[in-house]
């Protein structure tokens, strides 16, 4: 049994385009505190949060749980998904003309204990954003770009944010698939 500790639509639906058939749980996980205390790398915070959320659920001994968590940087500063409208706003004019970092990390638990994670970060180079060109954004993507930490979706018109991206798809849209794949199959979660 695989249960997926997560409220993210977009990552549901990537585990079931390859076919993953998982068990839906919201994560009880208070991501603050441990936001709060770290100092270090994106990818390790990105890890503790993906570890945080997989530990949160408990279930029967066999159950595999799957949690994960995206964050971005630009330029060493650190975002969090928009509280409104107007925040949302004035992160896209912060990410305006800026390469934007973001990391999505992954985890696997097992009766409250990791056994597994990783992290990788992609660069994303936003292209000047004009005030005419943000209104008309969030007119046609909010509310759905507020749950989500760099107020885009690459399934929306968060492509048009971009200029130019570089790394992996999946690591992009919340969760490095790929790896998960593998070490999903090392554990017989799926068959190799």
């Amino acid at each position: 049994m695989l249960i997926l500790a997560s409220n993210s639509q977009i990552r549901h639906e990537m585990l079931a385009a390859a076919g993953i058939a998982v068990r839906i749980v919201a994560p009880e996980f208070d991501e603050g505190p441990v936001k709060k205390a770290h100092d270090g790398e994106p990818e390790m915070l990105a890890r503790l949060l993906a570890e945080g959320k997989a530990r949160s659920i408990t279930v029967a001994e066999d159950a595999l749980v799957i949690g994960s968590d995206s964050l971005v940087t630009v330029e060493g500063r650190r975002y969090s998904k928009p509280r409104d409208r107007e925040e949302a706003a004035a992160h896209l004019r912060s990410f305006s003309g800026r390469s934007m970092a973001l990391t999505s990390a992954v985890a696997l638990a097992r009766s409250g204990k990791i056994e597994w994670s990783h992290a990788e970060s992609a660069q994303l180079h936003v292209r000047p954003l004009s005030e005419k060109f943000i209104k008309a954004y969030l007119d046609a993507e909010w509310p759905e770009v507020g749950h989500c930490v760099g107020v885009f979706r690459m399934e929306g018109r968060g492509v048009t944010l971009f200029e130019r991206i570089e790394g992996n798809h999946f690591t992009i849209l919340g969760m490095p698939l790929l790896p998960l794949l593998s070490a999903l199959r090392e554990r017989g979660a799926l068959a190799s």
